[in-house]
C-alpha cells in the first residue's frame, strides 16, 4: 500500500490553479513529480497556463479544459522529439498567470519630482493618484519578474512599479509640449499624458496599464504663492484701485491692534502714506482751469468723481475706524453741498 501511495504521488494527472486576490503567477509544484500522458489541464477564466522546457516557453493554454498529449502540446512535442508519440510521464515546468485587471492601486511621489516646465523652468512637484494593470505578455513577465519563484503577487512588484511611475511622470512632464498650468487645468489631459509614458515603463515587464488617473498635484509653496498673487492681480485688474484697497486693509489691521490707529503714529512715513492715501480716496478730482475768454471753445472738462462714490469710500473708512463719525459727517456735508 505504501508503494502504491508513493507511485500515486509521483505522477500528476490533474493540473489546475485556484487563485486568490492579488495573485499574478503560480508555479505548479513539480519537484520529484512527472506529468502523466493524458493528464487533465484546467485553465480558469482570466488565467493563462504556460509549459516550459529547460527555461524556454513552449505551449500556452488559454481558459478551457485540455487532455495533455502530442496534439495539445505540439511545441513541447517538437522540443522533446516525440515524433512518434509518447506513453511515459514527462517533466515540464507549468506556470499559471493571472491576466485579470489589478485594481484600486495607488501611486505617489514620496519625494518631489523635478521637471522642466516650458513656462516656469525647473520646478519640483508632488503628485498622487490611482492606477490598474494586468499581465499582458506572459513571456516577458516570466523572464523579468517571475523567474524561479513559486508565486508572484501584486505586493511583490508594487515598489518597482511605483518607482517606474515616478520616472514616467518626470519624463512625461519634462518632455511635454503642454505647459504645466495647461495640464493642471485639464486633469484628463494630464492623466492621458502621464499614462502614455507610464505604459512604456511597465511594458518592459510585460504589464499593461489599464487605467491611470491623478487625484492631486502640488507645487512648491513659493511657486504656488506666486501663482496665487498673479491670480489676485488678474482679479483686481486696476492697480490703482488695488493699491487703495491694500492701504485700507493695512489701516484696518492697525486699528485692530492694541493702541488702534495710534500705533501708526510711531512712524512719520507711515502716517504720511496713510494721509496721502486717504486724501486721494476722499478728495474729488480737481477741475481743469477755465480756458481764456478769447480762446476757441474747449472740450468739456473731465467729470469729477461721483460724489456718491466718494461718500461710499468715506463710509468704508469710517467702518474700519480710519476716520471719526464727526469727520465723516463734515466731509459728507461738504460733498453734498457741491451736488447740483
Amino acid at each position: 500500500m505504501a508503494i502504491l501511495d508513493f507511485l500515486t504521488k509521483q505522477f500528476i494527472d490533474i493540473i489546475d490553479w485556484t487563485e486568490t486576490a492579488g495573485d499574478l503567477a503560480y508555479r505548479f509544484p513539480m519537484q520529484d513529480r512527472e506529468i502523466q500522458n493524458g493528464a487533465q489541464l484546467t485553465v480558469r477564466e482570466g488565467q493563462v497556463a504556460a509549459f516550459f522546457n529547460e527555461g524556454r516557453i513552449a505551449d500556452i493554454f488559454t481558459p478551457g479544459m485540455y487532455t495533455l498529449n502530442t496534439q495539445t502540446l505540439p511545441l513541447l512535442t517538437a522540443l522533446m522529439n516525440w515524433d512518434k508519440g509518447f506513453k511515459s510521464p514527462f517533466k515540464s515546468d507549468v506556470v499559471f498567470f493571472s491576466q485579470k485587471e489589478q485594481i484600486n492601486l495607488k501611486w505617489g511621489t514620496p519625494q518631489p519630482v523635478t521637471v522642466r516646465d516650458k513656462e516656469f523652468g525647473a520646478i519640483r512637484l508632488r503628485a498622487f493618484g490611482g492606477y490598474s494593470f494586468r499581465v499582458e505578455d506572459v513571456a516577458s513577465f516570466m523572464a523579468t519578474i517571475v523567474g524561479t519563484t513559486e508565486k508572484t503577487r501584486v505586493e511583490n512588484v508594487e515598489p518597482q512599479l511605483r518607482s517606474a511611475i515616478a520616472t514616467g511622470i518626470a519624463t512625461a512632464l519634462g518632455g511635454s509640449q503642454h505647459a504645466f498650468l495647461d495640464l493642471a487645468a485639464n486633469q484628463q489631459l494630464m492623466s492621458d499624458v502621464l499614462k502614455a509614458e507610464v505604459t512604456k515603463q511597465l511594458a518592459q515587464w510585460g504589464l499593461k496599464v489599464q487605467s491611470f488617473f491623478i487625484e492631486s498635484v502640488s507645487l512648491p509653496e513659493n511657486v504656488q504663492e506666486y501663482l496665487d498673487r498673479a491670480s489676485s492681480m488678474r482679479v483686481v485688474g486696476d492697480l490703482n484701485q488695488y493699491t487703495k484697497f491694500q492701504t485700507a486693509e493695512a489701516i484696518r489691521d492697525a486699528a485692530n491692534q492694541e493702541g488702534g490707529l495710534a500705533g501708526l503714529g510711531a512712524g512719520a512715513a507711515t502716517g504720511a502714506a496713510m494721509a496721502s492715501a486717504m486724501a486721494s480716496a476722499m478728495a474729488p478730482q480737481a477741475a481743469p482751469q477755465a480756458a481764456p475768454a478769447a480762446a476757441a471753445p474747449a472740450a468739456a472738462p473731465a467729470a469729477e468723481e461721483d460724489p456718491f462714490a466718494l461718500i461710499e469710500k468715506l463710509h468704508k473708512l469710517l467702518t474700519i475706524g480710519a476716520i471719526s463719525q464727526e469727520e465723516f459727517d463734515a466731509k459728507k456735508a461738504d460733498i453734498l453741498s457741491r451736488v447740483k
